[in-house]
C-alpha cells in the first residue's frame, strides 16, 4: 500500500552523518522539508524505529530468482524485492560476457529504466564488471569471453557508454589504462579489480582515473610485505573507494576495522555481488557461462574449485553484520547509501537532512528493515 505523499511526520531515532539522535521529520512532497531533534521524541512505551536513509546498492547481480541480465520482468522483479530490503535505489549489474551479450543488456536497461516500477528500488543507470579484466584474477568470470581494450576496437565499446555508471577495469592489462583514462573522461566511474596488478600498477589506474575498487581483496593483488598489490593502494589512498561484501564469507570479519580504520569515512562502500538465487534459497544457476552452486550462504563455482561467485545478501544483512562487528551505526548506514551515491555524483538523497528525497528506511533494534519510503511514499517491505 501506499500513503499520501503530500504531507506527514515520521517519529524515530534519526540516522545523521556521524550521530544517532531521537526526533521528527517532516515530508513534503517527497522531500524532507524539517529535521527537528528532540529528546522528548525518543521517550515513551512506544518503541521509535531507527529512521536512516534509503540503501542504494551499486554492484548487484540479481535478487529473488530475478537475473540483472534477465528480461525486463526480471528487473521489475529484482528491483521489487531490493526495496523489501531497504535498497531505494540500485545499478543493475552485468558480468562478463561476449559483447553483444553485454550491448543487450544495456539496451535493455536503458529502455526498462523510464518504466520502471514505482514500487521498486530505482535504477540509476547499470554496472558492468568485465569483460576487460586479468584472466590470472577472474574468480566467477568465464574465461572464454576475457578480452582486452587494445584488441577491441572503440566503436564496439562505445554502444555501452550510455547509462553506464560504473564499470570494472584491470589497469594491467593492454589498453586497461588508456581505456580507464577514457571511460573516466566521458562521466563513467571506474572501478578497480580483477586484477593482478603490482603496486606500482595499481596506483597508475587510480592516477588514470579509477575511482572506486571492485570488492576489497577479493580477486586482486593483496596485502604482503614484500609485494603489496591493489588492496595496499586502495586502502592507502584516500581518493579511492571501496567496496566491502559483508556477508562474512567474502572478507574474515577481523579485517573489517582495518577498513574503515584505514579508509576515510566517506569512501566505504558496503554492496551486496548479489547473484539471482539470493533469498531463493540453495540451487545452482548460470552466470556468465559458468555453473554456480548455491547453498546456503556460500555462492562457488560448481567445478569444485571453491572460487567464490558471488553472494546471498541484500544491503539489510550487511549493515547488520556491520554493526554486529562493531561498526557504528551511521558508519554503517552511511557505507550503503550517501557513501555509494557520492560515487555516483548522486546528491538529492542519501541523507537525513533538509532538502534531500524523502528516501527512507525504517529498521528495528536488531538493524531489520521495518518498512521502507521512497520519494515520500511509504510501501509495504519487511525481511
Amino acid at each position: 500500500m501506499r500513503a499520501d505523499s503530500g504531507h506527514l511526520e515520521v517519529r524515530g531515532h534519526l540516522v545523521l552523518d556521524d550521530a544517532v539522535a531521537p526526533g521528527r521529520l517532516t515530508i513534503e512532497d517527497g522531500r524532507i522539508a524539517a529535521v527537528d531533534i528532540d529528546d522528548e521524541a525518543g521517550k515513551g512505551a512506544e518503541a521509535l524505529p531507527y529512521v536512516a536513509p534509503g540503501f542504494v546498492d551499486v554492484h548487484v547481480h540479481g535478487w529473488g530468482g530475478h537475473d540483472a541480465m534477465g528480461s525486463t520482468d526480471d528487473l521489475d522483479g529484482m528491483a521489487r524485492v531490493l526495496l523489501q530490503h531497504g535498497v531505494t535505489s540500485f545499478l543493475p549489474t552485468g558480468v562478463t560476457n561476449p559483447l553483444p551479450v553485454i550491448r543487450a543488456f544495456a539496451d535493455r536497461v536503458r529502455a526498462w529504466i523510464p518504466c520502471a516500477p514505482a514500487d521498486g528500488a530505482e535504477p540509476l543507470g547499470f554496472n558492468i564488471e568485465g569483460p576487460f579484466i586479468s584472466p590470472a584474477r577472474r574468480g566467477a568470470h568465464n574465461p572464454a569471453y576475457l578480452m582486452t581494450p587494445a584488441e577491441v576496437r572503440w566503436a564496439e565499446i562505445e554502444p555501452l557508454v550510455e547509462g553506464l555508471r560504473l564499470t570494472t577495469i584491470a589497469p594491467e592489462i593492454p589498453g586497461g589504462l588508456e581505456l580507464i583514462t577514457r571511460m573516466q573522461a566521458l562521466g563513467v566511474r571506474v572501478s578497480i579489480g580483477h586484477s593482478a596488478a603490482d603496486l606500482d600498477t595499481a596506483i597508475a589506474g587510480y592516477d588514470a582515473g579509477g575511482t572506486s575498487t571492485t570488492h576489497l581483496f577479493n580477486a586482486m593483488t593483496g596485502i604482503d610485505h614484500r609485494a603489496p598489490g591493489v588492496a595496499v593502494a586502495a586502502l592507502t589512498r584516500d581518493d579511492a573507494f571501496v567496496e566491502l561484501i559483508a556477508d562474512e564469507q567474502h572478507v574474515h570479519p577481523a579485517l573489517w576495522p582495518i577498513i574503515w580504520r584505514t579508509k576515510p569515512a566517506g569512501r566505504l562502500l558496503l554492496v551486496s555481488d548479489a547473484l539471482s538465487l539470493a533469498g531463493a534459497g540453495d540451487g545452482r544457476l548460470s552466470i556468465g557461462g559458468l555453473e554456480v552452486d548455491v547453498k546456503g550462504d556460500r555462492c562457488t563455482l560448481a567445478d569444485g574449485s571453491g572460487t567464490l561467485a558471488g553472494s546471498v545478501i541484500a544491503l539489510d544483512t550487511a549493515v547488520r553484520n556491520m554493526t554486529h562487528h562493531g561498526a557504528a551505526l551511521p558508519v554503517a548506514v552511511a557505507a550503503a547509501s550517501r557513501n555509494p551515491l557520492a560515487l555516483l555524483g548522486v546528491t538529492d538523497r542519501g541523507r537525513i537532512a533538509v532538502g534531500q528525497r524523502a528516501d527512507l528506511v525504517e529498521l528495528d533494534d536488531d538493524v531489520r528493515v521495518r518498512r521502507v519510503m521512497r520519494g515520500g511514499d511509504w510501501l509495504t517491505a519487511g525481511s
